[in-house]
Parts: C-alpha cells; structure tokens; sequence
C-alpha cells in the first residue's frame, strides 16, 4: 500500500497535500475454558465445594441420571510407565512365585526374545525368565530408575512391577491396586490443598475413569498421562488425597446399575458440553450432557485472550486449510455450549471445512469455545469515498467539513454486529483513546463514518478493537 501511495504521490502533484489513505486489518481470538469440555469440570467441582456442596451432588450434576455405588471387590489397574531398552528397579523383594530378591539392591532388565534378563547393577546374573517377569515391590514401593511417562524421575509406586519385551526395549508395568491407583492420581490432576468435597468428587471420577476405559496395548490398561489421566504414584499422596480416598472407599458412577466413563476436564468456562460435540464421531451418552457450571468463574482460564494476529500471521497459523489469502472463520456449526463443532476457514480462493477439536490442536488453544473476529479499517479522503447513503452517525463529526471517511467490516465473534452502533476512537497526543462519534453498522457488517480531524483512529466493538488507522 505504502509503494502505491508513493508512485501515485509521485505521478500526481494535487494529492500531496491531500489526507493520505491507509488500511489494516485485525484477526481477534478470544475464547473460554480449558479442556475437552465433557463431563466433571474440575474447577467447577471446586467452585461448588468452596460453596458447601457434597461430592455426591457435585458428581450427580455433571454426569445426571447417574448413581454412586461401590464395588464389590477391589480391583488391579495395569500403568504403562516406561518402556525403555533398560529397565532399572529397586526396592523389590521377591519374584512373583519364585525367589527372594534384595530390596537395597538395584537390578536391570533387558528383553531378550520373549523372555527377560533379570541382572544386578553390578552385572551379576540374577537369571533369564519368560515374560511378563513381576518383580514384587518392598514396604515403601518399588522405586523405578530413569524417567517415566508421567514426567518422574527415580519415581516410587506401591503394587508390583511388571516387565514386558517389546520390539524397541522392555515395558515396565505398574500392577497396583485400584485404591492405592487413586491414591496416585488425585494430586496429579487436582491441587491436594482443594476443599475435601472436591478432592472427593475427583477420586469418585478417576476411579471409574479406570476401570471403564482401556487403552490398547499389551499387557496394560492405562499410560501414566493425559492419554489416560495423570499418575505420579507415591508422591501423589496427601494426607488431604488419602482421606478423599477412604471416604469414598470402592465408590463408582454407575448409569442404569453400570459404570459408565467419567470424564473430567479443568475448566468448562461456564457450561459443559455433549460428548459427541467434543469428540467428533462418538455417540451420545445420556450421562454425557452439558449441563450449566456456575461457579467455574474461579478459573484462571474461565476467559482467556485475546490474541490479535494480522491475516498473514492468521494463514501461517492455520496452514494449508487456507486457501489464498485469509478472510476469516465462519462458524457452521456450535454445541450446546458455545464450542466450536464444525468452521469453514474461509480464504479468498475457497474455503476449507474442520472440526472444533482440529482448529484447537492446529493453533493450540486451550478449548474449542473460541470466537474469531475480522475487524478490516480503510482511511481515505473524503473525495474517494464514493456515492451512497450518508453513513447513521452520532457525535460532533457530523456538523464538521469531514477531512477522512472511514470504512471497514466486522466479521464473526460471539454475535453478529448488524445494526449495532461502533465507537470510532481516537488517540490523543498522550496515547488514550476517547470516542470521537459513533456509527450504526449495516446488515452486512459494514460501516463507515466520516472523521473532521487528522489522527489515529480505530473502531471498537464491545470489548474488541479494529487495528489502527491514521487520517493524515
């Protein structure tokens, strides 16, 4: 724009001394919550318990038609925690069926074929055994050398251990039982100093979430991360985690007298969503509905944003889905909160068609409740505006010889902008901004205003701002 200007200043005399034309465009991303959305909203459990609420009414609310009962028996959970080509254990004491071992002595183990080679640290061969190899943990829990999934170095976990050879090295196994599992898990994925009603809604969620889920893999169920939910064993433990698993000793969620998947996330920014909306393909659950969270506003990302990118940043952002240069998103279709289901990203060459989980991952955003506005701001003089209807403005600017006109679009965000009157701003020689008048937008999005001094301006609507245009 700038070269064009000057070749034109260059060819003709008269527009030197006439308001030089300027234009940009902002892409405005705001969004809310933190997480899939699905299920028990992890801050909201919070925001309910601060308020007096008991874990029963807290897991009811996010998964409804549900009943807790509890389990007959206790349970084995198996947890992938690290697959390496050596395995390096200590604090064990026996072998599973066979013969004692030192809990003070470090031993190694190595995939040979289908079996395991069982050596100390110093080398010494303890034997070759046909897998899985469990290696039964001491008082205190068997520490596991290196580090694990879940991020632990030199980790300690109750239950035993079990090794496995894979094509890349051995996988060592976490065999723990389901309460101490629990045990392991609420800390990791909740702060242990929560109020007691919410530590116990999230040991109610974390224990079903085992044992109705599954990930594919040989000879365990769960990883130690988010692929499943975070366990970090022994230094989970609390003494505030471990009375929130004793109070809700064997508790499950259970819909029609069975255990159902529970999942949970952290923030919800107000409202929850259905599961199919969030995990595109999946099929309802009754129990996996959106429900209302009120008290979800203690987040930290109950809003988050906004980000402000140029349209070259925003098409390097989203990648090939754009095509030509970037225009904007258009929301086809939102949940029954307001995340994002399915957008086009709509380019000047076509658009391109994606799932609210996609454009999360692709720009990695914190949730899929997010808004897109185009907010585009031309400045010319007042002979290059063209004919038309006079703008519908108010404030002083009306009654002035106008020196610029001001034109742009809105596109997109939370709710459409036709009709609606726009703030246009202007920056005063200390750098605030005032409202200089106002101007009703068309149907389309479009506005224009005419402005009687030079400066910078801009345009707001609601909360968000246009980029800065300057009227010379």
């Amino acid at each position: 724009m700038r070269l064009k200007l000057a070749i034109i200043s260059a060819l003709t005399v008269a527009l030197l001394a006439a308001p030089v034309a300027d234009a940009a465009t902002r892409v405005i991303v705001r969004g809310a919550g933190f997480g899939h959305g699905v299920g028990l909203s992890q801050y909201g459990a919070y925001g309910f318990a601060k308020r007096g609420t008991d874990y029963r009414t807290i897991v009811k609310h996010y998964y409804r038609g549900t009943e807790l009962r509890t389990l007959d028996a206790e349970q084995t959970v198996r947890v992938l925690l690290q697959t390496a080509g050596t395995v390096r254990v200590s604090n064990v004491r026996r072998i599973a069926g066979g013969r004692a071992l030192s809990p003070g002595t470090t031993y190694t183990a190595r995939g040979f074929g289908s079996e395991i080679v069982l050596r100390t640290s110093a080398g010494r061969s303890v034997g070759r055994f046909a897998a899985p190899l469990r290696l039964v943990g001491a008082d205190g829990g068997l520490r596991l050398g290196g580090r694990a999934g879940n991020g632990v170095s030199n980790g300690r976990y109750r239950g035993d251990l079990e090794l496995r050879p894979t094509s890349v090295g051995v996988n060592a196994i976490n065999a723990v039982g389901l309460e101490d599992y629990v045990r392991g898990v609420i800390s990791a994925e909740s702060p242990a100093s929560w109020p007691a009603a919410a530590l116990q809604a999230q040991a109610v969620v974390a224990r079903t979430y085992a044992i109705t889920t599954n990930k594919p893999g040989a000879g365990f169920d769960h990883y130690p991360d988010v692929r499943s939910q975070v366990y970090t064993g022994i230094r989970a433990e609390y003494a505030s985690t471990d009375a929130a698993v004793r109070a809700t000793s064997r508790q499950v969620v259970t819909y029609q007298g069975k255990p159902v998947v529970t999942y949970f996330f952290s923030t919800s920014g107000g409202k929850t969503e259905n599961v199919e909306n969030s995990f595109i393909g999946s099929d309802p659950k009754p129990w996996l509905k959106s429900v209302d969270d009120p008290y979800d506003s203690v987040s930290p990302k109950h809003r988050w944003g906004p980000y402000r990118w140029t349209p070259a940043q925003a098409k390097k952002r989203f990648g090939s889905w754009v095509k030509g240069s970037f225009r904007g998103v258009t929301v086809v279709r939102r949940g029954a909160s307001p995340r994002i289901v399915y957008a086009d990203i709509v380019g000047s060459r076509g658009r391109t068609r994606v799932s609210g989980p996609q454009i999360r991952a692709r720009l990695g955003l914190d949730d899929t409740w997010v808004t897109f506005r185009v907010i585009g701001t031309t400045a010319k003089p007042p002979a290059s505006t063209g004919g038309g209807a006079s703008p519908r403005v108010r404030g002083f600017a009306q009654a002035s010889t106008p020196r610029g006109v001001l034109r742009g679009s809105v596109r997109g965000g939370a709710a459409g902008v036709g009709g609606r009157w726009l703030k246009i701003e202007r920056r005063s020689a200390a750098g605030t901004w005032s409202t200089e008048l106002e101007t009703r937008a068309e149907t389309d999005g479009t506005y224009r205003a005419a402005v009687r001094r030079p400066g910078a301006y801009r345009v707001r609507v609601g909360v968000d701002t246009g980029p800065t245009v300057r009227v010379r």
